[in-house]
C-alpha cells in the first residue's frame, strides 16, 4: 500500500512537471517582456491578457494603466467593452434554442418580423436566422453603421431602415460584416423565448459560469468601478474618446467584460460545454456555432501558416499549423479586444486593450498561437507594424493636406450661409448645418452627442473635424444645384463605415421620403 501511495504522489508530480515542461518557452521566458515592448512601440496605454491550457490558468494579468498619464493600473478584472465578442454569445444563445426545438435556424425571418425587408425583394423572402449569424446578405462590411453606431435608434428603426441597404455583394455567397443582422437576430430571440435578449444571455450563460464581473450592455460602463478607458491615436496624439453607447446594437456588440470571466468562457468552450465538471450548455449547441456557413477566403496566406477564413454563428475560423482555431475580435472606438480558443490543444486566449489604433492584440495572439503549435518564432509585432507605418505615413500626409487647404484661407464663391440648412439621407436622417463665424456646425439628429466642425477648404469643400475624434477628419464636398449648394457628401472612420454617405436638401423645407 505504501508503494503505491508513492507511485501515485511520483505519478502527480510527474504529471505537473510535464505539464509547466510543456508550456513554451517563449510564454514563461519573454512574454511579459514582448507585451512590455509593444504597448510601448504600439502607444496602448493597457492591455490584459489571460491564457487558459488544459483547463488551468497558464497566466491571467494586465499590463499598463487604465487611462494613459494617471496611474489606476490594468488588472484580471478591469473592465472593457468585448464590442463584436458579443456575437458569439448571440449565436448560441440561438443555437440552444435550436437544439430546444423553439426555434429552427432556417426559419425565415418574416416568420417572426413580417415587415422585415431587405433591399432586394427575393433576399427579403428567403432570409433566415442563419443568414443573419453568418454576414451573408449581400451587403458591404460595416454598411449601415455610421447611421446606426452611437445613435438613439430603436433597434427596430434600425431593422426597417436595413431596406434602404443596397447591396453590392451576392446573398449567401460573399461575406459582408453586418452589425445590424446581429441585433435583428437577438430581437427574434427576444419574440421567442418573451424576454429580453440581456436577460437570456445572463440567465443561460454568465450566471451559471460565474462571469459576475460581465455585463451586457454599455449603459452606464463609466460609473462602474475598474474600467478601461479608451483612447485613439489615429488622428491626433494619443487621447481619451468617450465611450461608445451602442445598446440598440446589444446583440452584435454591447457586451463589457474582463479577461478572469472570460477565461471561464474559454473554459466551457474547451471542455465541451462543462464549466468546473458542470454542464453549462449542451455540445451540440456549440458545435452548431463551429459549423462553417460562409466562406471568406480558401487562400493560402503568405504570412501565417492558414489556407482558409471561414464564419460560424459568430465566430471566425481556420487553419492554423494544422490545427482547428476559432477566434473573433471585437473593435469599439478606443478599445479592440480578441478572444480564441483552439480544442485540439485545449487552449484559450483572450487580450483585450483600450487604443484602438493598432493591431499588437492580434500581433500578441499569433505570437501565442506560434509558441504553442510550433511554429518557428517571427516577431508578428515588427511584421504587422511595417503595414500600420505604411497607413500610418498615407493617413497623416492626407491630413496634412486637408490642413493646408484650410490654412490657405480661401473664400467660397457663394455666402457661407448659403450652405447652412435640413439635408437628408434615407438611412442616416436629418443633419442640420449651421454657420458659426467663419466656419460650419453640424449637427446629426439621431446622433445628439456627436458634432462635426466645418472649415472651408476650396470647390465647395470643407475639412470635418468630429468632436469625438474617433470618427477621424474627413473632406465633406457640397454639391451644387442651380448655383445653390444642394447636397453633400460626408465620410467618417473606416472603422464605423467604408462609406461615404450623400445628404440632399429639400427645395420645398420637407424631408425626401
Amino acid at each position: 500500500m505504501q508503494k503505491m501511495k508513492l507511485f501515485l504522489v511520483a505519478f502527480v508530480v510527474l504529471c505537473s512537471t510535464s505539464a509547466i515542461s510543456q508550456t513554451p518557452s517563449f510564454i514563461k521566458d519573454s512574454l511579459d517582456s514582448y507585451i512590455d515592448r509593444g504597448m510601448k512601440q504600439w502607444q496602448i496605454p493597457g492591455l490584459a491578457i489571460a491564457i487558459v491550457k488544459d483547463g488551468k490558468i497558464v497566466t491571467m494579468k494586465g499590463y499598463g494603466v487604465r487611462e494613459w498619464g494617471k496611474e489606476g493600473k490594468v488588472d484580471e478584472n478591469t473592465l472593457f467593452i468585448i464590442a463584436s465578442n458579443s456575437k458569439l454569445f448571440t449565436g448560441t444563445s440561438l443555437a440552444n434554442l435550436e437544439y430546444e426545438k423553439k426555434i429552427s435556424l432556417n426559419d425565415k425571418v418574416t416568420q417572426y418580423i413580417p415587415w422585415f425587408r431587405l433591399y432586394d425583394s427575393n433576399s427579403s423572402r428567403m432570409v433566415t436566422v442563419r443568414d443573419l449569424l453568418c454576414h451573408r446578405l449581400g451587403t458591404r462590411t460595416f454598411q449601415g453603421d455610421f447611421s446606426f453606431w452611437d445613435s438613439n435608434f430603436p433597434k427596430d428603426s434600425i431593422i426597417w431602415k436595413m431596406r434602404y441597404l443596397k447591396p453590392t455583394l451576392v446573398f449567401r455567397q460573399d461575406f459582408g460584416y453586418c452589425n445590424s443582422a446581429f441585433m435583428t437576430a437577438g430581437r427574434i430571440l427576444e419574440k421567442v423565448t418573451g424576454e429580453s435578449w440581456e436577460n437570456y444571455v445572463q440567465q443561460n450563460i454568465l450566471t451559471p459560469l460565474v462571469m459576475t464581473n460581465t455585463y451586457t450592455n454599455t449603459a452606464g460602463i463609466a460609473q462602474r468601478n475598474n474600467v478601461a478607458v479608451p483612447h485613439t491615436n489615429q488622428f491626433s496624439s494619443i487621447t481619451t474618446v468617450p465611450y461608445d453607447q451602442v445598446d440598440n446594437l446589444g446583440p452584435a456588440t454591447s457586451m463589457v467584460s474582463c479577461v478572469k470571466d472570460l477565461s471561464r468562457w474559454l473554459m466551457m468552450q474547451l471542455d465541451s460545454g462543462r464549466y468546473e465538471g458542470k454542464r453549462i450548455l449542451p455540445w451540440p449547441v456549440l458545435q452548431k456555432t463551429r459549423d462553417a456557413n460562409t466562406i471568406i477566403s480558401t487562400r493560402k496566406s503568405a504570412a501565417f501558416p492558414m489556407h482558409m477564413r471561414l464564419y460560424g454563428l459568430g465566430l471566425f475560423m481556420t487553419d492554423y499549423a494544422g490545427k482547428q482555431v476559432y477566434w473573433h475580435t471585437g473593435g469599439a472606438f478606443g478599445m479592440v479586444t480578441n478572444v480564441c480558443f483552439v480544442p485540439e490543444e485545449n487552449l484559450g486566449i483572450t487580450i483585450l486593450t483600450n487604443n484602438d489604433n493598432q493591431s499588437f492584440f492580434e500581433a500578441l495572439r499569433y505570437q501565442i498561437l506560434d509558441a504553442y503549435l510550433g511554429v518557428p518564432y517571427t516577431d508578428r509585432s515588427k511584421y504587422l507594424m511595417g503595414f500600420f507605418e505604411q497607413g500610418k505615413k498615407q493617413g497623416d500626409e492626407e491630413l496634412v493636406a486637408l490642413k493646408k487647404r484650410v490654412d490657405q484661407h480661401n473664400q467660397p464663391e457663394i455666402k457661407l450661409e448659403d450652405f447652412t440648412g435640413d439635408f437628408y439621407n434615407t438611412v442616416f436622417g436629418n443633419i442640420t448645418i449651421a454657420k458659426s463665424n467663419n466656419m460650419l456646425i453640424c449637427h446629426f439628429e439621431h446622433h445628439p452627442d456627436l458634432i462635426g466642425y466645418m472649415e472651408y477648404m476650396d470647390n465647395n469643400e470643407f475639412r470635418m473635424t468630429y468632436s469625438n475624434i474617433g470618427y477621424g477628419i474627413y473632406p465633406a464636398k457640397f454639391s451644387l444645384k442651380d448655383g445653390k449648394p444642394w447636397s453633400v457628401a460626408i465620410k467618417a472612420n473606416d472603422a464605423v463605415d467604408y462609406d461615404s454617405y450623400l445628404f440632399v436638401r429639400d427645395p420645398y423645407g420637407v424631408l425626401l421620403q
